[in-house]
């Protein structure tokens, strides 16, 4: 077995070679230096609302508000966050629910509590919940992920590094062994109640958890196993973790990789987890300026000479048998799928050319497939773009996950005026043809991310579900989709009383685990 390659050193790397005392020293430092003052990432006069009663909601959503150059593009529109936290029930339905539809759908985002947030990225936690049966629209409610941050209003970093529960939770949902857990960029997952949406609270696998848990785990379909990773700050930089069907941690290992990069999501076939390491690298300097108020810069930033390269190494390790392939440089957040074709592995992701270069830019990402050759000494890829349509926050039919796929859903981006990235619309791809069957009513009604939720035998046979912004009610629908049938536009509409930010990943929870 070819041992795993480490790139060269370069001058990142030898920057970001410091140990975890001198990180959480010197963020600690700039923080309370502060004696107090107010920053981006610090609270605001206001505090968070409190969870526990719920707000009415108004009976006339207010209007959307003109474009306004001096807020940063996630404070406004339909990225804009909401503050109320509420529960409304027997909500108003247009067309006719699929009575199959039995259980609980929830999705994530960010969502400051008080104040801008540096980043979009970069907000609390806040989940959005529709109740589903027989029918009927039962409730809707929406909660903020209760963590350390939020309650003391701290921002992302305050005055310790983030890890463990100080992290805001708030990138997606996942349901594994009975358990509806949240999870962010870094630190533990926060256990949620199905029945309310309160928070639980962390979850660190009786205490076997150590690292981090990133936002994109991934549940194998035949075995149950959730496999699952977390990328840090300062070594280990990247942990790969297993926990078995009944939500028991049994195994956990390092991988060994140069220095701190962003890594969003991985993917898993049968036999082998696949990762990307990418040059989106953590910069200190950076994370000291944003916690000292002297920047906004997003604390990652783009140095095309860390290299960028795939991994594939044996599903449940070991990790020390990971193998490394270099590949032109890119930026991937989400995958879509992979699977084994005899000795290759076809990895299908959402590629950006670049982000988070100097001066800032929102690239537009679209679907794109590299095959590994893994039957010689050293790994072998061929890489060919899939579409020229912008899209990401892509969704496949989970019980074929690590499996060959023939359909994608993703959400569609644009441009739009002042903004620089909106919602467009939902497209359905056939993996095959290449033919896209899409949903997008245009500027007034946006949709996010798609879920599916699976009522027949052969892949992508159900529903695809989404909140869509109504620019015109100036409040949020839950759309049901024909999975495979997008264009023919919803069966059914629930009317929510408010408006859902755009956000990240959701999850189903089917009525026996609600």
């Amino acid at each position: 077995m070819t041992p795993a390659r480490v790139p060269p050193a370069h001058p990142l790397v030898a920057h970001v070679q410091w140990d975890r005392r001198q990180f959480i020293e010197r963020v600690a430092a700039a923080a309370l230096a502060l004696g107090g003052a107010p920053s981006l990432l610090a609270a605001c006069s206001s505090s968070p609302r409190s969870a526990d009663p719920a707000i009415s909601p108004s009976t006339s959503p207010p209007p959307t508000l003109p474009y306004d150059p001096a807020l940063p593009y996630w404070m406004q529109g339909g990225f804009a966050p909401v503050h109320d936290q509420v529960e409304a029930f027997d909500l108003e339905v247009s067309g006719a629910l699929p009575p199959e539809l039995d259980g609980l759908y929830v999705r994530n985002g960010s969502n400051p509590a008080s104040g801008p947030s540096p980043h979009w990225f970069l907000g609390d936690g806040m989940v959005h919940g529709v109740r589903l049966a027989a029918g009927r629209a039962q409730w809707y409610r929406n909660r903020y992920v209760d963590t350390p941050l939020l309650r003391e209003g701290t921002g992302l970093l305050g005055s310790s590094a983030p890890g463990g529960a100080r992290n805001q939770s708030n990138v997606s949902v996942f349901h594994h062994a009975g358990r509806l857990l949240s999870s962010g960029e870094v630190g533990l997952p926060y256990e949620l109640s199905t029945t309310d949406l309160s928070t639980i609270g962390p979850h660190d696998y009786a205490g076997r958890l150590t690292t981090s848990m990133t936002a994109h785990p991934k549940i194998d379909p035949v075995t149950g196993r959730m496999h699952f990773f977390g990328y840090g700050f300062v070594p280990p930089y990247l942990t790969y973790h297993v926990a078995s069907a009944d939500g028991e941690l049994v195994y956990t290992g390092d991988i060994e990789v140069a220095g701190p990069t962003m890594i969003h999501d991985f993917a898993i076939t049968e036999r082998d987890a696949v990762f990307w390491e990418l040059p989106v690298v953590f910069d200190l300097d950076l994370a000291m300026k944003l916690v000292s108020g002297e920047s906004t810069a997003f604390p990652f930033r783009w140095d095309e000479s860390y290299g960028a390269r795939l991994g594939i190494m044996p599903l449940e390790g070991p990790t020390s048998a990971i193998r490394w392939v270099e590949i032109e440089p890119c930026y991937i957040f989400h995958g879509v799928n992979a699977h084994r074709r005899g000795d290759e592995v076809v990895i299908d992701a959402c590629r950006l050319p670049h982000i988070f270069r100097e001066g800032g830019d929102t690239g537009s990402s679209r679907p794109h497939r590299w095959v590994v050759d893994t039957a010689g000494p050293q790994l072998t890829v061929s890489d060919e773009p899939l579409s020229d349509v912008p899209m990401d926050l892509p969704a496949v039919d989970r019980r074929f996950t690590g499996r060959p796929t023939r359909h994608g859903w993703y959400l569609m981006t644009e441009a739009d005026g002042d903004f620089p990235i909106e919602f467009a619309g939902l497209a359905h791809r056939d993996e095959t043809t290449g033919e896209l069957d899409r949903y997008a009513p245009g500027h007034s009604y946006r949709l996010n991310e798609g879920f599916v939720v699976a009522s027949g035998d052969g892949e992508g046979e159900g529903w695809l579900l989404s909140y869509a912004w109504d620019r015109e009610r100036g409040a949020t629908d839950l759309v049901v989709l024909d999975a495979l049938d997008l264009a023919s536009g919803p069966v059914a509409r629930v009317h929510l009383p408010v408006r859902v930010p755009y956000g990240f990943h959701g999850v189903w929870v089917p009525a026996a685990s609600v």
